[in-house]
């Protein structure tokens, strides 16, 4: 199983744990209960687009709570994208003030 998939609250269709590795006061990871090919953002296919929509819901309705002043969502993709676990996942981030650029 995934280490991002071992801990976390739950919704119908993903996982929201802590990050094992956080980068923000707040830094919580949404990603798909069911992987369906979906290693990264850059591999999603059509019949996807629903999953898709339902994680940037489910992180946006994480922000609002977690970090009412204001949050970042990032999806990594891909090598160059800094990508270090193959299986889409979104991270939720705050708790302080973020800079630009990221990085």
């Amino acid at each position: 199983m995934c280490k991002l998939c071992l801990n976390g609250v739950t919704s119908t269709l993903s996982r929201f744990p802590g990050d094992i590795n956080p980068q923000a006061p707040v830094h919580i990871v949404v990603i798909p209960k069911n992987r369906d090919g979906l290693t990264k953002l850059s591999n999603a296919r059509e019949d996807q687009k629903d999953i898709l929509g339902h994680l940037m819901y489910v992180a946006q309705n994480v922000g609002k709570k977690e970090c009412p002043d204001g949050f970042r969502i990032v999806i990594n993709d891909g090598e160059h994208g800094a990508q270090s676990v193959y299986h889409l996942h979104l991270h939720v981030l705050g708790g302080r003030q973020l800079g630009w650029p990221p990085g």
